[in-house]
């Protein structure tokens, strides 16, 4: 899951709020920060912000979290750029300016960056030697998922439950080949 954490002042309190790119928002796809609590996702009291300022979704493609303003009149700052039409991709320490109200995102979390498999077998085994065009391996082989936390395979049964040794996620485990002897 990719998530993005923003931090802010309000009423002397520090705030914090972690958003993903699967969360359900009043703008299907996006997060929607302003002062108006019927349109707004993250609800701001400072009077210089607009009542609908900004919107914050995952882009997919490009693997990165985008802020769109939604005030040509009220536009905010972004790392010390004013973008009153468009967007602009956050990064970690991105710091953004709605009105006089400073919001930082103190944290860029891509768990499910596309990675290649990672291929798992010993060297000598008869699985990982080559096999001759047209002909076919004489033991069949498997994928699984490799924990992050532990480095421990386990079956794709067990994507949505987790790793059944340490209890991590496995929704953006690595897909491994593992050999018939369970290597």
């Amino acid at each position: 899951m990719n998530e993005l954490t923003l931090e802010w002042y309000e009423a002397t309190q520090v705030k914090s709020l972690t958003i993903n790119d699967h969360q359900i928002g009043k703008n299907p796809g996006t997060i929607r920060i302003g002062r108006d609590p019927a349109r707004c996702d993250i609800v701001l009291t400072d009077p210089t912000v607009s009542g609908l300022h900004v919107e914050i979704f995952f882009q997919a493609q490009q693997q990165s979290f985008y802020l769109r303003s939604l005030r040509e009149s009220n536009p905010p700052l972004v790392d010390g750029c004013s973008i009153a039409q468009g967007e602009v991709a956050l990064s970690q320490g991105s710091i953004f300016y709605l009105g006089q109200m400073e919001l930082k995102v103190t944290a860029v979390c891509l768990g499910a960056i596309a990675v290649p498999a990672t291929i798992i077998m010993p060297p000598s085994s008869p699985a990982a030697k080559a096999v001759a065009p047209g002909t076919t391996r004489p033991n069949p082989v498997t994928y699984g998922l490799q924990c992050f936390a532990c480095n421990k395979v386990s079956p794709y049964k067990q994507l949505n439950l987790g790793c059944p040794w340490c209890g991590t996620s496995l929704a953006a485990a690595l897909s491994v080949l593992v050999t018939p002897n369970g290597n």
